[in-house]
């Protein structure tokens, strides 16, 4: 199709990208319509393929084009509010880069259906009677064995409870602490709010220990008047920095020193890209700790299948909560876990997903540098998310604002901090979370990421 562009000699590329926005915005480009190819549109216009190309990925970005695997690039169909009606802005977001999200359009389905079908053909017909609350013992067994290998973990099968995702196993264990009288736990100064409010929903006053570069501040622990805490280790969330080994060991020591309880989040352990993997804390205080983990990373968070490995003096506790709560064994989906381990098909998702997620942080890495030379990469390289601190002078909800224009979600650090809590001085950060975009949008994500900040930054006129 032709277009007609009026286009400023002296700018080509950056005056295409402003007609064909405007030309979206105003509906002379309708819904649906598709758009050249870059190379026909380069000839006609004179201008090089790999800037037509550029154009189209930041309009991708913005969330006014769409491109189609095999079927070029269209002009996206956004529904028009209706003047007066309320707008949920949840159903804005076209593009999800909060912290820790996987990319489920990556999960291996032809893996997992061949260990349904074998697991299904093998299993005796009392495996689908009513299960065990701790589930079945071929998952149990085949996650002992899995953890102590990968991660360290020290577990037999009976240590073992699997539950339908973390969250469970962490609202669980929480009523398991209240019913045995525990009352307040500690939780790291920034850190997923719904977590906080799990503890709450328990009974548990969720108390905020202060962080720094080498995670938790685990001497503040003393005078907190706390009977449990909850830690990310390994790979702190979402400041991305891990306990160091003397904090580890003071963990401990504090644990057993006050019979307290550890509820180790191990949540991306598996995903450390620079080759020097951090085994689990729970390897140090067994007894004192529950070791939490999830295949929601690894696989993809619809399974559902998480898994605590629990101390003998809580296992009774825990047990109980979840025949309160009414919880049941999804035998099925447990046995064809115990038969995708079985296989080596776990351990081949995991390095394929630790390959993505690293090429991801390096893509990243790289854009930001050569588009924000005045924003900085932190965190360690690991997981699905590493933190962005911004350009001097921008300000962390501008950005969230002119985000949600985009039609991208993501948060600043701000957000996920306790109330409350204290923390070391920080630069205006955001978290970026680069796992969740399916492989053919990663780029045209981060294009929407450096765009929202570009254009917090054009927000602030000359003072930025």
């Amino acid at each position: 199709m032709d277009l007609h562009l009026a286009l400023d000699p002296r700018r080509k590329a950056a005056s295409l990208e402003e007609a064909l926005r405007a030309a979206v915005t105003d509906g002379r480009l309708a819904p649906g319509t598709r758009l050249p190819p870059t190379r026909t549109l380069a000839h006609d216009l004179g201008l090089a393929r790999n800037s037509v190309a550029e154009v189209y990925a930041r309009l991708v970005g913005e969330g006014r084009l769409e491109a189609r695997v095999g079927s070029g690039t269209w002009v996206r169909d956004i529904p028009t509010p209706v003047p007066g009606a309320r707008i949920d802005r949840s159903t804005r977001f076209d593009l999800d880069l909060r912290g820790g999200l996987p990319d489920a359009s990556g999960f291996a389905r032809s893996a997992w259906s061949r260990a349904v079908a074998r697991s299904l053909a093998e299993a005796p017909g009392t495996s689908f009677a009513y299960g065990a609350l701790e589930g079945t013992v071929e998952l149990r067994t085949a996650l002992a064995g899995y953890l102590a290998r990968t991660r360290g973990v020290v577990a037999g099968s009976d240590d073992l409870v699997v539950t339908h995702g973390f969250g469970e196993l962490l609202s669980t264990v929480a009523r398991a602490l209240a019913a045995t009288g525990r009352r307040r736990i500690a939780v790291e100064a920034y850190g997923h709010a719904s977590h906080r409010e799990v503890l709450a929903a328990a009974g548990l006053e969720p108390v905020p220990v202060e962080l720094d570069r080498d995670g938790m501040v685990v001497d503040r622990l003393e005078t907190a008047g706390v009977d449990a805490v909850l830690v990310t280790p390994a790979h702190q969330f979402p400041t991305g920095v891990p306990l160091s080994a003397p904090r580890r060991s003071a963990l401990g020591d504090w644990a057993r020193a006050n019979g307290a309880i550890v509820i180790e989040d191990d949540y991306d352990g598996e995903f450390r890209f620079d080759g020097r993997a951090i085994g689990a804390f729970q390897s140090l205080a067994p007894e004192h700790t529950v070791y939490g983990g999830t295949a929601s990373k690894a696989l993809a968070p619809g399974l559902g299948i998480g898994w605590g490995v629990v101390p003998a003096g809580l296992r009774d506790a825990v047990l109980e909560q979840r025949r309160l709560s009414g919880a049941a064994t999804d035998a099925i989906s447990q046995l064809a876990l115990a038969a995708f381990i079985g296989a080596g098909d776990y351990d081949r998702a995991v390095r394929g997903a630790r390959l993505r997620y690293r090429a991801r942080r390096e893509l990243l890495e790289r854009l930001v540098a050569e588009r924000l030379p005045d924003a900085r990469i932190a965190g360690l390289e690991a997981g699905l998310h590493c933190l962005l601190e911004l350009p001097p002078g921008i300000a962390e909800a501008e950005v969230v604002r002119e985000a949600a224009d985009l039609g991208l979600r993501y948060g600043g650090l701000a957000s996920y901090a306790a109330d409350g809590a204290t923390a070391e001085s920080r630069p205006p950060t955001m978290v970026v979370g680069y796992g969740a975009p399916p492989e053919h949008r990663f780029e045209h994500a981060i294009a929407a990421v450096i765009a929202s900040i570009e254009a917090a930054r054009t927000a602030l006129g000359p003072r930025g």
